[in-house]
């Protein structure tokens, strides 16, 4: 881990992380009746769906992610799940003082894919250190943690050569951007419709360069869109090709 990433290298993990953080800035800049909860409709069945089954090799584990960049729109994640993938995220937006606070459910292939990594990195059993010898903080730092009875482990870094480690935090980042996607679309419906069609945009920028934990999720929520005629009938239309294109 003594050598310089390469600059490939470098673009890469620039291209897996930076867009996560700034994608969001054109649909979440702060506005004066912006909610902090979901507002009640039916859109968390987007995010929640039924309870998938314990993934092997995840035993009673319970798993920690944290980004943090605070010059970023989205300065702060924090994604909490258990053995199941059930758990919250937390959101920490600039200029915005109250976290969002939302329960969390990643679907069972995003769950085998997060799980088949933290296998991968041998977690709990090696004290191995992701962080590589060049620093890249303006990237943001990212937290990695595994907890299970007593043995708990907590890894930090900014820049990684480790391939598991680069895949797992991209999992992660994937599964903070879809649940931040689907609280926006929520808080538009309910009062600022004139954002759908942007955050659509959005959505499909992001199912196109794979920055979706699971797009499936997202079927629910973009049938209610594309029957709402609380939005603009442009963002209407485009939920339904974006529907087309997941089917």
């Amino acid at each position: 881990m003594s050598k310089r990433p390469s600059r490939i290298l470098q673009y890469l993990f620039v291209a897996l992380v930076i867009p996560g953080a700034a994608i969001h800035g054109f649909a979440q800049q702060p506005s004066g009746n912006k909610q902090n909860t979901r507002p009640e409709s039916t859109a968390p069945a987007a995010v929640l769906p039924a309870l998938v089954a314990n993934v092997p090799g995840m035993g009673n584990a319970h798993f920690t992610y944290e980004f943090t960049q605070p010059q970023f729109v989205v300065r702060h994640i924090v994604i909490e799940h258990d053995a199941n993938g059930r758990g919250k995220i937390t959101f920490e937006r600039l200029n915005e003082d109250t976290p969002i606070v939302d329960d969390l459910q990643i679907s069972q292939s995003a769950l085998a894919r997060i799980s088949a990594l933290w296998q991968a990195l041998h977690f709990l059993d090696e004290d191995t250190a992701y962080q590589a010898e060049r620093q890249f903080p303006h990237l943001g730092t990212m937290r990695i943690t595994m907890a299970e009875g007593e043995r708990k482990r907590t890894a930090e870094f900014n820049w990684t050569k480790n391939a598991d480690a680069l895949a797992l935090v991209t999992e992660y980042r994937r599964v903070a951007d879809q649940a931040n996607l689907v609280f926006d679309i929520s808080v538009a419906r309910e009062n600022q419709p004139l954002n759908a069609p942007k955050l659509m945009e959005l959505t499909e920028s992001l199912l196109k360069r794979n920055g979706l934990s699971d797009p499936q999720q997202l079927v629910p929520l973009l049938k209610e869109v594309s029957t709402d005629e609380h939005v603009p009938l442009i963002a209407r239309n485009h939920a339904l090709r974006i529907l087309a294109k997941i089917k």
